[in-house]
């Protein structure tokens, strides 16, 4: 059985075994560098939250303690996180990271320091930190997340321990959203199938009817696109949808976390804030607007992530495989679009969701991506037939 707050994380009993074999023996002394690697969905900075927690707690992770709370909401005083909007991370940030780790901690055990999307460091800002990882603070620990080690430099993964996670099965996102979230489990298997087993997004699509809305929406435009007008138009539903879809993630998940730094520290759901609490109230807050800014980027993703569900269904149909389909309620649509194309030109659209999603990570604006995949799928259909 796992301890509390490794139970939310899904298919990845390795990792998990790997952290608390560490945390059981964390008087021996911890590792001053980790590396979380795997891909989109796996999990990795859910865990690397955890492993934080579960290192401040005096019972490896209860997920019920202050210490637990706190960095489970994001507010722990000794847990610092970094993750940018940007395509890259800046140097700057770095290095105030790094004059931040080597403070004394106040309230934990250790002063651990979580950086998401290691990846976008240039070569310059990671030999910032691998300064840091060459000359260790003590009780100072480091967690990198990325989607490879090859996306770090050799000198910097050399002095980490890696922790790989996989992407959990639908059948194993399913069994979670029936057994946490109480879904049926039709429902379940559906959403899990339906958001290419990623948890978070899974849960959305079980739990929310307006999210299955958005994206029902959101496969009609595309189903619908027959010619270059109805592209543009559908470019410009698609980024509305992206909005909305944003501006709902971001409430719903502000709400919760702030819910759960109330509780942490003892306060009800409808409780004025004490003063001496105020600041660190404000600090979530500050934290939460700026991660926003990056949830409609999110919200894009979550479109290519739909679009890429429709697209496979077509090869599917298309090369005769015995599969079972994403996306069934649009059978006309994806019959229409197998007999006015051919394998090649989906498998080119799928190839250009990838390149759009590399786009979009450039700061190539948002609409303009948008209406370069959808003017490519009339494109390839024109070309096939």
């Amino acid at each position: 059985m796992t301890s509390g707050v490794f139970d939310q994380l899904l298919g990845q009993p390795e990792a998990i075994e790997q952290l608390q074999r560490t945390v059981a023996g964390k008087l021996e002394g911890v590792h001053h560098a980790w590396l979380f690697t795997g891909p989109a969905g796996s999990g990795r900075s859910l865990l690397a939250k955890a492993f934080a927690a579960a290192l401040q707690c005096d019972n490896a992770g209860c997920g019920r303690c202050q210490q637990c709370s706190l960095t489970i909401a994001g507010a722990h005083p000794d847990v610092l996180t970094l993750a940018t909007e940007r395509v890259l991370i800046r140097i700057d940030e770095v290095r105030e990271l790094v004059q931040k780790s080597g403070m004394n901690s106040t309230i934990g055990d250790y002063r651990i320091v979580i950086i998401e999307d290691s990846d976008r460091m240039t070569e310059r800002t990671s030999n910032v930190l691998l300064k840091a990882l060459e000359e260790p603070q003590d009780k100072t620990i480091w967690i990198l997340c990325a989607p490879s080690v090859a996306d770090l430099l050799p000198t910097i993964r050399s002095r980490t321990m890696n922790v790989l996670l996989r992407l959990p099965s639908v059948e194993e996102v399913a069994e979670l959203l029936v057994q946490r979230d109480k879904v049926d489990r039709d429902l379940a298997i559906r959403s899990a199938r339906q958001a290419q087993n990623h948890v978070g997004m899974a849960r959305r699509l079980a739990v929310s009817q307006d999210a299955r809305s958005r994206r029902a929406e959101t496969l009609r435009e595309i189903a619908g696109i027959t010619n270059l007008s109805r592209a543009m138009v559908a470019a410009e539903k698609l980024l509305g949808v992206a909005k909305r879809d944003a501006e709902a993630l971001a409430q719903e998940r502000d709400k919760s976390e702030k819910e759960h730094l109330m509780l942490a520290y003892g306060l009800a759901i409808d409780e004025k804030i004490p003063p001496n609490l105020r600041p660190q109230f404000k600090g979530l807050e500050e934290n939460q607007k700026r991660r926003n800014t990056r949830a409609l980027r999110d919200g894009i993703d979550r479109i290519f992530t739909d679009a890429e569900s429709f697209f496979r269904d077509v090869l599917a149909l298309q090369l005769g495989a015995n599969v079972e389909m994403t996306n069934p309620e649009l059978a006309d649509d994806l019959q229409l679009r197998q007999l006015g194309t051919n394998a090649v030109a989906s498998i080119a659209v799928l190839d250009a969701i990838t390149e759009s999603r590399k786009r979009l990570a450039s700061n190539v604006r948002d609409l303009l991506v948008l209406e370069s995949l959808c003017t490519l799928m009339i494109l390839r259909r024109d070309l096939a037939a």
